[in-house]
């Protein structure tokens, strides 16, 4: 498949230290390619770099098969961009607001009408082209924030978490949007914190921190290297702690957590871990109510590659 973004040996350092560090991948064209990782792992920095926006210190990004460069405008006009802060003039209407996006690219008034015509239908906004940004509720102004950057039928876009805090219905409608545009043809380079999001969009993903690649893949390829082989979730009121103490015990138990009267087990490779548990709490006398088995999750392969403590950059 041809190349969309080629990334060799891309290196950025602050102050000495490195927020990217070498890294070397492809992006190949019609793909949805996710760009996962915790706060302060290098996906900002990343991007940047992409668009121009940052100098870096070592590598090369050739984008469409050229170098980019802050004044490769033939390669510009072809990328669109959706930033996780709401980017809109409050001043103008929802259609103004589209309209002047498109027509940093788009001279020709016709086109321009009726790539605008597109945009909001993509997103769902046909009944809001008179509204105010100040007149809609947050996923409206989500989705017309990405109306805003790929009016202009772009052949590669960024989204940065185009999702975060909406509503279930705006949700639906942005990640229909984005199988959309990648229908049409778009590429697209997607990141969020939601990993649920992940599995349903993306093609390939790359797990970062602290600016090197941990792990590359199809989902399915990634959910390979987790070091458990089921996860366990029962519902206990008031378990004591000594039966904690004895679950832990088991063979097989990786970890073990209980919030809310949810226990949650993790184990590594085994087989009847189900039944041992369920003998055990049979045995002990112990009430439960709902239960539940499944294989690791994305969300759990990226907590151990990249660790459980909480980020605050």
């Amino acid at each position: 498949m041809k190349k969309i973004i080629e990334v060799k040996n891309l290196t950025k350092e602050y102050k000495k230290v490195k927020a990217v560090n070498d890294l070397t991948f492809e992006v190949l064209e019609g793909e949805i390619l996710g760009l996962l990782g915790p706060n302060g792992s290098g996906k900002s920095t990343t991007i940047n770099c992409f668009l121009s926006l940052l100098n870096f210190q070592k590598g090369k990004i050739k984008i469409f098969g050229s170098d980019m460069s802050p004044d490769a405008y033939k390669i510009k006009k072809n990328i669109g961009v959706v930033f996780q802060d709401i980017a809109v003039f409050e001043e103008l209407n929802v259609y103004d607001n589209i309209d002047y996006f498109c027509g940093l690219y788009i001279k020709d008034k016709q086109t321009r009408k009726e790539y605008i015509e597109d945009a909001i239908k993509l997103v769902g906004l046909e009944d809001f082209k008179k509204f105010y940004p100040k007149q809609l509720s947050g996923g409206l102004l989500r989705r017309l924030n990405i109306a805003c950057g790929i009016a202009h039928k772009p052949k590669l876009i960024f989204l940065d978490e185009p999702t975060v805090a909406v509503d279930p219905q705006s949700r639906n409608n942005i990640l229909d949007g984005i199988k959309k545009l990648r229908e049409d043809g778009a590429t697209i380079i997607y990141t969020t914190h939601y990993m649920e999001e992940v599995e349903i969009l993306c093609d390939r993903v790359i797990i970062l921190d602290k600016g090197n690649i941990l792990a590359r893949g199809t989902t399915d390829e990634l959910k390979k290297l987790a070091n458990i082989e089921e996860k366990v979730t029962i519902e206990i009121s008031d378990l004591p702690k000594k039966y904690l103490e004895k679950i832990k015990e088991f063979k097989n138990v990786e970890d073990i957590t209980y919030n809310n009267e949810l226990l949650v087990i993790t184990y590594k490779k085994g087989k009847n871990n189900l039944v041992e548990l369920l003998d055990y709490l049979k045995e002990e006398h112990i009430k439960y109510n709902k239960i539940f088995s499944e294989r690791p999750t994305l969300n759990d392969v990226f907590l151990e590659l990249t660790g459980k403590e909480l980020r605050d950059v």
